[in-house]
């Protein structure tokens, strides 16, 4: 017997046939074929609305031709009373009329009983998938208008209190028992390994969690590690190698830095996720993948396909769930929350007591950028830590990574603003040096709580220069 988590897809689907045969040949060729093995089997059409009943059904495949209850009499029926299962019409008749009647009555597609085998487990295929994303958005919709979580254990490794993390969080949880792959985008340094665990954790899958960093890895290399080897298949190749695809059976596997892999490497990713399929090297009968795909990267995905470095088609299929992790800059209230965790993460891991900072350091870190987002933060604690001996911790420490913060954050502001854009208003006259100058002044003592220290770390000034200027606006005014 199956073991219930290894079943796809993730509701039931069930053939209505009064042809045991017909059911026996289609199940085979669904199974083999696409790995569909959620099935659930009828011939006596009397029994379908019973078994719709019992819940849990996403899509039928139904005979149109059949004793005692017809398939349209059953299609108007499933529609009106279960409206949120798709139906497959599969018919011996090959004629225009009943596929129109069918269309027209709700049936999500319509097939002939041919050989075509492939179309019609094709055709299965795309409606599961439709079906899928349909359940999966009602759900979203469902946790964001309720703000809830069901699974509020599996994100306690990700530190935050921001609303927008949050809205990650319900997004996740809601694709996560998905079969389509997720791709996970974000800066450098903002925790997309944490949240491939966290999806891993959420899907309930029974196999491993096995990740690869696929930057930097050529055809070959990517193959081998993927797919593996048979005896023979290249010199060195003594014997059997299981790729990591059959090492992530029922489980998951993650793929990271997905925008550092080369187009040709990319062909051989997408035939993997479009067809299941893979062939090891020096191997010519093909093995079906029985894991789900996570990717992550912190490159632009458009701006190289735009530049023709990744393949439209494998986006499109990598992208049918997106997570995007804000950076730390978009989330300041979570730097003291953080900070208080890695300061205590590194005493413990240097055996010193946990230090207190001064109050001026949150100030100081809300006005830094964080171009290396939270692995920065966390790195700055640990080197603080482990260079201070009284009992407040110093800034000395913090101010030596930052450096000047003027440049990093002109950078930033900079790619906020249109070339052809001004921060002043073309209708108004402009203001002198002297105005714009003390509004600078003005702005940086706000964001820096009233601290001409970082307030003339802001604006790239020396402290003594700033309380100078601070004296001239006072006598001024």
């Amino acid at each position: 017997m199956i073991p219930r988590k290894s079943l796809y897809p993730s509701f039931k689907v069930l053939i209505v046939d009064d042809e045991e045969p017909f059911i026996r040949s289609l199940s085979i060729a669904l199974e083999r074929s696409a790995g569909i093995n959620n099935l659930t089997r009828c011939q006596d059409s009397r029994e379908v609305m019973g078994i719709l009943a019992q819940g849990g059904f996403g899509l039928v495949l139904l005979d149109l031709n059949m004793p005692w209850l017809s398939g349209d009499k059953l299609l108007s029926s499933i529609i009106e009373e279960h409206p949120e299962v798709g139906v497959i019409i599969i018919s011996g008749i090959n004629q225009i009329e009943p596929a129109v009647r069918c269309m027209k009555l709700g049936a999500y597609d319509y097939f002939v009983k041919t050989n075509e085998e492939d179309r019609l487990v094709l055709g299965v295929n795309r409606a599961i998938q439709m079906v899928e994303m349909s359940k999966e958005h009602k759900e979203i919709r469902s946790r964001l208008l309720h703000d809830r979580l069901e699974n509020p254990e599996a994100f306690e490794e990700i530190l935050t209190g921001d609303k927008a993390m949050r809205a990650v969080f319900q997004y996740l949880e809601s694709v996560a028992k998905s079969a389509m792959p997720i791709l996970i985008t974000g800066e450098s340094g903002v925790g997309k390994e944490l949240f491939a665990h966290t999806a891993h954790r959420l899907s309930g899958v029974e196999g491993p969690l096995v990740s690869i960093n696929v930057a930097g890895l050529d055809d070959n290399v990517f193959s081998d590690t993927l797919f593996g080897h048979a005896p023979g298949a290249f010199t060195s190749a003594h014997g059997v190698r299981k790729g990591m695809v059959e090492q992530a059976a029922q489980g998951t596997l993650f793929l990271d830095e997905i925008g550092d892999l080369s187009v040709t490497s990319q062909v051989k990713l997408l035939r993997l996720i479009q067809n299941g399929e893979y062939y090891p090297l020096g191997n010519d009968r093909p093995k079906r993948m029985n894991a789900r795909i996570v990717v992550a990267t912190n490159q632009d995905l458009d701006k190289k396909q735009a530049k023709g470095e990744f393949r439209k088609d494998l986006y499109y299929r990598l992208c049918a769930h997106h997570v995007h992790i804000p950076p730390l800059r978009e989330r300041k209230g979570d730097i003291p929350l953080l900070l208080n965790h890695f300061l205590g993460e590194a005493a413990d891991a240097l055996g010193k007591k946990r230090p207190t900072y001064p109050r001026e350091l949150e100030t100081l870190l809300a006005n830094y950028p964080f171009p290396g987002n939270v692995r920065e933060l966390q790195a700055m604690a640990h080197d603080a830590v482990s260079t201070h001996k009284a009992k407040m911790l110093s800034l000395d420490a913090f101010k030596r990574k930052i450096g000047s913060m003027t440049l990093p954050a002109h950078d930033h502001d900079a790619r906020d603003v249109p070339e052809d854009e001004s921060v002043f208003v073309s209708s108004k006259s402009l203001p002198s040096v002297h105005d714009v100058t003390d509004l600078l002044v003005t702005e940086a003592m706000k964001r820096a709580d009233g601290n001409q220290s970082i307030a003339s770390r802001l604006i790239g000034i020396s402290q003594p220069a700033l309380s100078k200027r601070l004296k001239k606006m006072k006598q001024g005014d």
